[in-house]
This record gives C-alpha cells, structure tokens and sequence, in this order.
C-alpha cells in the first residue's frame, strides 16, 4: 500500500506543473506494480513478513536518495522522535491490514476501498487537530463513504467460505485506510517540526522493526520466487516514495493530488490482464463516487489555499 506522504512547503517548490504530474503519475504507476508484486505471491507469506521486505528493502534506495540530495546528514535529524514512532505504528499497521486484505480482493476493489483514506483524513483532523470542516466537505466525505459502502456491500452480503474470505478482506482493507489516515494526521503534525526526508527514512526504519514483532506468528522461507517478489516490493516501494515526494516539489499538492486516482485505471488493466479480475458494475458504481468525492475535497482544499493566500498577501506590509 502507498505511504503518506508529506507535502513540502510552498517555498520549496520548483514551478513545473507538467514535471510534477509525471513523477506522480509514475509514482502510482510503480505502487501498483508493487501490490500487484504482493498479489502475485498468492498469500503464501505472511502480511508481517511482507512488510518487511517492502520496508527493509526500501532502506538502501531512499539513502542512496538522500546522499544524491546531500540530504543525509540534515535528513535524517529528528526533534519528535516519539511522533515518528507513532507515526511508524500505525503506518505499519496500514501496510499488514492493506497487504492482507490485497490477496483476498481484486486489485480494483483494493484500490477503491483505499481511496476512503484522505476522506477519513478529513474527518480525523476535525477531531484531532481541530481544521475547520464545513458543509461541502462534510457533503464530500458522505458522499465518498456512501460510495466505499457501495463498493462493500457485496462482500459483506457474500455467503460461503470464499464468502467470508471476502468479506475478511474487504474488512483489512478498510482498518488499512483508516489506519492511513490516521497517519496523515501524525504526519500533518511532523511536518512541523521534521524535513520530509527524515519522516520518510525513520518511517521505513520503525516499519521495519515493527514487522519483526510478527515472526512469532508465523513466517516462512519463501520459494526464490516469492523471495526476488518480495524483494522487488521493497526496491519499488523505495522508487516510488522518491517519485512521489519529488512530485510535490515541482507542483502544489491542489494539481498533483487528483492524479492519485488514476491508480484505478492501473489496477483495472493489470488486474484484468494479469490476475483475470473482472470488474463489477456495483465495484465501478461505488469508485465512482468515492473518485468524485475526493476531487470535489481537493477543488475545496485549493479554493480554500487561494483564499489563504490572498488573505496573507492583504496582511502583509508593503513598501
């Protein structure tokens, strides 16, 4: 499952709007390779043991990143070092339920059920960080929730024991978006303190020791099949953060964000010709809504950010 990203600050940014939307666009390209990665491996291994190979294997290409970035010293310096453990806690969390869920569920329907993580967000910063939510994005997030029940309902109806398989997965893969927004809000409050490239190290630094925590349940020796699977998992879950965050420097979030749903258009196609996943008109019904409900929340965020900026630009001295 794809990370939370933090957002660097505007000042940063080097204004290239197309640039940015190609690092993002193949940054969710490479994520759902890489559930599809996981995918492949059938179950065989357990969700514990695939986070850590997603996450160890991650190491070595964000510190070759950071050394390119001459970013390693600054980098990987913390002022909140219980923030990032909190943080890692239920980042990890999201990447066991969402890779336990991801073998039992089409990769579409994954991808769909995912999408409820930046409407929860919404909600979850209301409660713990005190942002001022209005009508239209209460309006949004019901909307995107009604559609995330609809992409459900056939799961948690299904009868059977393949039946209650789905349903078990659709379940993970609901406690992954909601442990992933969770995460954006501990995220939100490091971007205060913490350079982005430090919350992404010690993120793939504490998911790494927190995944040893499941060896007692179980892991296996994976085939060398499933051993180079696993480990391409890792080295493009690494690529992939890099894309992502350099994204965010070449365009404001407001451009590069709605970019995220064409991860469906991804996981139909490989879904479709690599797991022979057909998606449901109800599955498609139900991700509709949910794509329209985080559009309309993004529109809402830049409409908001502009008016933020104008209000900053009428306070500010001239002369």
């Amino acid at each position: 499952m794809k990370p939370s990203t933090p957002i660097p600050a505007a000042s940063s940014l080097q204004n290239s709007p197309l640039t940015g939307i190609l690092f993002k666009l193949v940054s969710v390209l490479v994520f759902i390779v890489m559930s599809a990665l996981i995918k492949a491996t059938g179950g065989a291994i357990p969700a514990g043991e695939t986070v850590f190979f997603r996450s160890a294997f991650a190491i070595p290409v964000i510190l070759g990143w950071l050394a390119w970035r001459r970013e390693l010293g600054q980098g990987l310096r913390v002022t909140n070092p219980m923030g990032h453990v909190w943080r890692g806690v239920v980042g990890t969390s999201a990447m066991g339920f969402g890779f336990a869920g991801l073998v039992l569920l089409p990769l579409p329907e994954v991808t769909a059920i995912g999408y409820a993580s930046p409407l929860l967000v919404v909600i979850f910063a209301a409660m713990f960080l005190g942002e001022e939510v209005r009508a239209f994005r209460l309006s949004a997030v019901a909307l995107g929730l009604a559609g995330v029940l609809i992409v459900l309902s056939p799961r948690l109806g299904a009868v059977g024991e393949s039946g209650h398989r789905e349903a078990l997965g659709a379940m993970l893969v609901l406690m992954g978006a909601l442990c992933a927004a969770l995460a954006q809000v501990f995220i939100r409050k490091l971007v205060a303190t913490e350079r982005t490239s430090a919350i992404v190290f010690w993120f793939s630094i504490t998911s790494t020791l927190l995944s040893l925590i499941t060896i007692p349940f179980g892991w296996v020796m994976p085939t060398p099949t499933e051993a180079a699977l696993l480990v391409a998992t890792g080295l493009l879950g690494g690529v992939g953060q890099i894309l992502l965050t350099s994204s965010y420097r070449y365009a404001d979030a407001s451009i590069v964000a709605p970019f995220d749903y064409a991860s469906m258009i991804f996981a139909l196609l490989i879904g479709y010709f690599v797991f022979d996943e057909v998606p449901t008109l109800v599955m498609l019904a139900g991700a509709t809504l949910i794509i329209l409900a985080g559009v309309m929340i993004i529109w809402r965020e830049r409409q908001l950010g502009l008016k933020r900026a104008a209000q900053r630009k009428v306070m500010t001295p001239q002369g």
